[in-house]
């Protein structure tokens, strides 16, 4: 009997498939989900996590309370970007172990556009956040602790609606278009949005949580909790971890999907998603003291969003490379950033030099 054609490229791909789940946490979970990767290099991230999390909790806390330098936050900054380039180094060299150099080419790539996306929405999560302390006069000593814990519950936010998401799309195709068609009214309303003062005093979640909990007028160190006439209230600073993490919420519902757009691999898409989110801390610091010179940005992010929406919503009509999805990102970035450099607003020297916090 003639063989049919096309079936040993089915049954490869049907072998490859459960080869995949067999090998990954899905497969052991129960969930419906492909992945690449192989359990070790689950195990692998999660003690990159873990490792991550003991240095910002223990050896970091050591130094107590004190405001970051644009030097330290420089110097974070890159150790946590080399770290990412590690890590996907050593997804590389898994993939191609089992796959071959081709295929661990594209995933690698798909490691890299997913991580420059992530980090370039989070640089408008930090401009919130940067609004947030300014609006509750938060020190930059104080301003830390309050990141730390933040991207620790980030961090488990962002898994479970990462595995939720990847859920969903292995059972349901059509909800692609769906996240592309958010992303896209996303971007169109970040356009519009963008160069806006947002009002904190009449912000909905600020005045909820003020009618749930008593707050006091000051800050009480780094203390969340206070004693005034002998009653237990909150403190301002607790006002702003939920504020923090009411940000990071909305900002997850945009990230998340933009990335499904280059990849569906589960994997892929936590380990991009949450190397980004390590680097935060001092990503901020490091934004926080030029942030009025990258003022457009927001304008270049809203046309990133536009683009991801676009591309996943024709995701069964066009394919689009993820090499060329890498380079509309970078080539928008940088568009984005040169212009923003350009037409900055000139301070006078004195308050130029007073808001460099390294100083």
């Amino acid at each position: 009997m003639p063989a049919v054609p096309g079936a040993h490229e089915a049954a490869a791909t049907a072998r490859f498939r459960q080869d995949l789940s067999a090998r990954s946490p899905s497969f052991y979970l129960g969930l419906s989900m492909d992945t690449i990767a192989p359990l070790w290099l689950w195990l692998t991230f999660v003690a990159c996590v873990l490792a991550a999390l003991f240095v910002d909790f223990v050896v970091l806390r050591k130094q107590g309370a004190h405001e970051v330098s644009v030097k330290e936050a420089l110097n974070w900054s890159l150790v946590w970007v080399a770290a990412s380039f590690a890590f996907n180094g050593l997804f590389w060299w898994a993939v191609a172990q089992d796959h071959g150099s081709d295929l661990a080419n594209t995933r690698a790539l798909e490691f890299l556009t997913g991580y420059l996306i992530e980090k370039s929405l989070a640089v408008d999560n930090i401009f919130v956040f940067l609004m947030i302390f300014t609006y509750f006069a938060v020190p930059p000593a104080y301003q830390k602790r309050v990141l730390m814990i933040g991207i620790v519950g980030a961090i488990v936010l962002r898994t479970l609606m990462i595995l939720v998401g990847s859920w969903l799309i292995a059972q349901f195709h059509w909800i692609l278009y769906v996240f592309g068609a958010f992303l896209l009214i996303t971007g169109i309303k970040m356009w519009w949005a963008a160069g806006q003062e947002p009002d904190m005093e009449n912000n909905p979640a600020l005045r909820l949580l003020r009618r749930l909990m008593p707050v006091s007028r000051q800050l009480d160190g780094e203390k969340f909790f206070t004693v005034e006439n002998g009653r237990r209230i909150a403190t301002p600073l607790l006002l702003v971890i939920a504020l923090v993490g009411l940000t990071d919420v909305i900002f997850a519902v945009d990230s998340i999907p933009a990335i499904f757009a280059i990849t569906t691999d589960p994997f892929i898409v936590l380990t991009s998603n949450i190397f980004a989110i390590l680097g935060l801390r001092a990503m901020y610091f490091l934004l926080a003291a030029v942030a009025t010179k990258f003022h457009l940005l927001s304008y270049g992010l809203a046309v990133i969003l536009a683009f991801i929406g676009t591309k996943m919503m024709l995701i069964d009509v066009v394919k689009i490379p993820v090499l060329a999805s890498l380079g509309v990102v970078v080539a928008i970035l940088a568009i984005t950033m040169v212009w923003s450099l350009r037409t900055a607003p000139r301070l006078p020297m004195r308050q130029e030099a007073s808001s460099d916090p390294g100083r």
